[in-house]
């Protein structure tokens, strides 16, 4: 639900929240199961440009094909921050650079949807559905992984993402900012669901975990535009005997068709200003976690007239968390080369992004392959999960 107004730290609960958030109560007395895995989706809406993200800066094609927008090698100045197998990140992602230095990050250089679309909204629902086609399915694949595993399902934002809708019950919460009077609303509601045997529970422990949520670590209500605070946010409603297990985000804004480069120092800060946040939220929690970064589509490899990017195939793929072993890029590079571009234009996919969501889901989560290929991914056992021993 979308919070309208927030309850001030010493007029209710001990903390400050952002909204009651009855979505979150419904969930908040989940059977406890200690030691459980957690994973995190986010999902880059706008088609993030993968060669901004992992630079492949020792393509002999990548400098002359990329012109402006084209980052630097390590070790000159903004340049990449070197990886492995001649890539390197984005210079903004610092904290992800050190995640590598630690082994917990691996890449897919050149993973897509197995549908070719550029339409943003058409290719989104590919990717969240789960099938090979369009609208092939109603629900989200994440909310079918639920089924399969029994955990905890939670969406941050205003607006429940297709991969998490579905029949599986899931929780809520979103960021808000204040409106005054949220107290007495929040008195009246525990008046009205005091006797109620389920309600009155709920509602209570829906509170705290809203005050919990929406704490920053210096007493400030969480704004949306605080990629940090969000991290800590959702970290901290993963962990705990009800915590989390499977939660999906968004981070919007990567459509760069033009002055990309800004624009994408500006998405990637964000990107990894989010993580931290993240893993300091999660506390000890966080070696049980992958966070999982995809988008709908690549980016052209060619900039355009306005020293932006238009709609492509084939992008970037990041795997980051404590639980993840160390390990090279997931699937080959097919190159920049000019008779390996898709349709003459485009970095060639070499890889179903539902292979690596299908290593995740078995390595880490332990949902059975049978099940991931009839029943997460329907129709889909001729793509295998692109990486073995994940975690």
């Amino acid at each position: 639900m979308t919070h309208s107004f927030q309850i001030h730290r010493r007029a209710l609960l001990g903390g400050v929240t952002a909204g009651i958030g009855l979505a979150y109560a419904g969930r908040a007395g989940a059977q406890p199961r200690a030691g459980r895995n957690k994973l995190v989706m986010v999902v880059a809406r706008g088609a993030m440009d993968g060669l901004s993200v992992t630079i492949p800066y020792q393509d002999p094609d990548y400098a002359a094909l990329r012109g402006g927008l084209a980052i630097s090698p390590p070790g000159q100045e903004d340049g990449a921050l070197a990886l492995s197998d001649g890539f390197g990140l984005h210079p903004a992602l610092a904290t992800l650079h050190g995640l590598h230095g630690d082994g917990q990050l691996r890449f897919a250089p050149a993973v897509a949807i197995p549908a070719r679309i550029r339409s943003h909204f058409d290719a989104q629902d590919v990717l969240e559905n789960g099938g090979g086609r369009l609208r092939e399915q109603s629900d989200g694949w994440l909310n079918r992984a639920l089924a399969a595993t029994g955990g905890n399902g939670l969406s941050i934002g205003a607006q429940t993402p297709l991969i998490l809708r579905g029949a599986t019950p899931i929780s809520s919460w979103a960021p808000g900012g204040n409106v005054r009077g949220g107290d007495r609303i929040a008195s009246l509601l525990q008046d009205l669901y005091v006797d109620h045997p389920m309600l009155g529970d709920s509602l209570a422990r829906g509170l705290e975990t809203e005050a919990l949520a929406a704490m920053s670590d210096d007493g400030a209500p969480v704004r949306r535009n605080d990629a940090a605070g969000l991290g800590q946010a959702v970290g901290r409603l993963m962990t705990g005997e009800a915590g989390a297990d499977l939660v999906a985000l968004s981070m919007d804004g990567w459509d760069t068709h033009a002055r990309q480069r800004p624009q994408i120092q500006s998405r990637l800060t964000g990107l990894d200003q989010l993580i931290g946040g993240l893993r300091t939220g999660l506390g000890e929690e966080w070696a049980r976690t992958i966070v999982v970064v995809t988008t709908e589509f690549g980016r052209t490899v060619r900039v355009n007239g306005t020293q932006g990017t238009d709609h492509g195939t084939a992008s970037s793929l990041l795997l980051l968390g404590g639980a993840l072993k160390n390990g090279a890029p997931i699937g080959d590079w097919p190159t920049l080369a000019e008779n390996r571009l898709f349709e003459g234009r485009d970095l060639a996919p070499t890889l179903d992004v539902r292979s690596v969501f299908k290593g995740v889901l078995r390595d880490h989560i332990g949902v059975d392959r049978a099940l991931l290929d009839t029943q997460v991914f329907p129709d889909s056992a001729r793509e295998a999960p692109g990486v073995n021993g994940l975690t």
